[in-house]
């Protein structure tokens, strides 16, 4: 497939004349009335011109083209319809008169191509080609218009992705592929912020840009003092068939280079055809853990294929950390195996994207599975130390709803030990239940449980094991389903237990208490 590139997008249109039964528009007797088409010429330079190029039928089905221009200075302007679409170039297929500059205007009867072979206004109308006008017949290669004809005309059908910025933050822009009449595609390339002097190589390749993939498609560099470039395609670079619906359906992004010489080094990227986002999306926190600056949040974004894109944006981060990631079964609070591995967070910018259809396990997993997943993500200080983290979250079901309700618990053996416990509702109804005590020593390990009846009425029975606080950060977190007896226990029936939380001084002196209070009824 023929990939030059060519100086303009040909947004064409066209209008079809015929005979009408109104006597106002009827011709005289004996007047021919054939069908006309019209097709833009677009200006290919600054100091270019623009206009039209009409077909018209004659009463032979021959045809006469028509070009009318606007911008044109005194000269004259040579003309030609060339084989292929502009985005490819190819011979000339049949000369046209040359363009008077005075009027902008050129007429030709055409019966045949250049090589002698006949062809009709049909025929035209289906001609893979376009129409060049040059600056003059001694400078050939400096085009003043330019338009695509016949089956390479552009219908009104298109799609524009964005293409984001990479190694340079100030270039950025968009890809829109254009629906030809023969069904291809045109596809151009349309950036801000290239250095005059630049030249990008760019290319389509398969999967996402989270994944990363194999060229499929070779597109024609961006020149950098416009930022554009065009492309027609029509197959790829396997030589199998692509139409514009197939380009739209494709499993794929777009790749610009800075140069041909640093293919590694990206100046602009973007997601396209079923890979490109929906605008639905659902944001998760993830809170610090190991060092109390660094904390983000995870951003869950619906692709038009029904899959995921997971993105992950901390602040604080080591610029020369990479942070393994990875959803987890389960809550924060229980812990749970790696269900799926997620992209490393890189330090330098605090952030990783993940394409998302399935678990590590291979099962699919839809946008909507995973914002009802069962899992948090834990975000590691680095593959040597997992057991230490930088950020973790509960998402999909395990998310906080916001409604929370706080009890004191009070000094008991230790006047310097007291704090809170919090009941915090999930989006599936269950509750995180978060006691933090102040005044613990590092390295004890106190036990903590839900009794049944009110502190005055103590000793009740264990209702509710919950998890041990850590003397260290004086915290427990514990995700509450149910009883330890077996029934269900969800939010609402927290808040109305008839209960009392004791934290007692170890597991080996659970007569000792550093910490209790009233919980649920039992509190005013």
């Amino acid at each position: 497939m023929k990939r030059i590139m060519y100086l303009f997008v040909a947004a064409t249109a066209f209008f079809i004349t015929s005979c009408s039964d109104d006597d106002s528009t009827e011709q005289p007797p004996g007047v021919f009335d054939g069908e006309s088409k019209t097709y833009q010429l677009q200006s290919s330079s600054e100091a270019g011109a623009s206009g039209t190029a009409t077909v018209v039928e004659n009463e032979d089905g021959t045809a006469t083209v028509n070009i009318k221009l606007s911008g044109t200075s005194s000269g004259s302007f040579p003309a030609h319809i060339h084989a292929n679409s502009a985005a490819e170039t190819g011979d000339i297929l049949i000369d046209l008169n040359a363009v008077d500059g005075a009027t902008g205007e050129s007429t030709t009867i055409i019966t045949a191509r250049n090589d002698g072979s006949a062809i009709t206004f049909e025929q035209l109308l289906e001609l893979d080609a376009y129409i060049n006008v040059h600056q003059s017949a001694s400078d050939l290669g400096t085009l003043v218009a330019q338009g695509d004809i016949g089956i390479n005309e552009l219908t009104a059908d298109s799609r524009e992705y964005e293409l984001g910025s990479a190694a340079d933050a100030s270039i950025s822009g968009t890809a829109t592929i254009y629906k030809r009449v023969s069904g291809a595609s045109l596809l151009e390339i349309d950036l801000e912020g290239t250095p005059e002097d630049g030249e990008h190589p760019a290319h389509i390749h398969l999967n996402s840009a989270a994944e990363g993939g194999d060229i499929a498609i070779s597109l024609n560099a961006v020149a950098g003092a416009s930022g554009k470039s065009w492309t027609h395609i029509e197959e790829d670079d396997a030589g199998t068939a692509i139409t514009y619906e197939g380009l739209l359906e494709l499993d794929g992004y777009i790749n610009v280079h800075k140069s041909a010489t640093e293919l590694d080094v990206l100046v602009a990227q973007g997601d396209i055809g079923i890979n490109v986002l929906t605008g639905e999306s659902k944001e998760f926190a993830l809170h610090s853990v190991l060092v109390p600056t660094i904390s983000g949040t995870a951003t869950i974004h619906k692709r038009l294929s029904g899959a995921s894109l997971l993105e992950l944006e901390l602040e604080g981060t080591p610029a020369d950390g990479e942070h393994p990631a990875h959803i987890h079964a389960n809550t924060a609070a229980e812990g749970g195996d790696i269900a799926i591995s997620l992209n490393a967070v890189a330090g330098a910018n605090g952030k990783s994207w993940t394409h998302i259809e399935a678990d590590d396990a291979g099962t699919a997993v839809s946008y909507e599975d995973l914002l009802e997943f069962d899992g948090y993500i834990n975000v590691h200080k680095s593959v040597a130390e997992l057991d230490l983290l930088v950020a973790q979250g509960d998402i999909g079901q395990n998310e906080l709803t916001g409604n929370e309700v706080s009890y004191d618990l009070a000094a008991v053996s230790n006047a310097a030990i007291f704090g809170t416990a919090t009941f915090s509702e999930r989006v599936n109804k269950e509750t995180l239940v978060t006691l933090e005590l102040v005044g613990t020593t590092a390295g004890a390990i106190h036990p903590a449980h839900i009794h049944t009846g009110a502190v005055a009425d103590a000793p009740g029975a264990v209702i509710v094991t919950l998890g041990n606080v850590i003397g260290d950060n004086g915290v427990s977190v514990t995700n509450v389903t149910q009883a330890n007896a077996g029934g269900a226990l969800d939010y609402d029936a927290l808040l109305a237990i008839d209960g009392y939380i004791n934290v007692h001084l170890s597991a080996e002196d659970l007569d000792t208490l550093v910490a209790q209070g009233n919980v649920g009824a039992n509190v005013n």
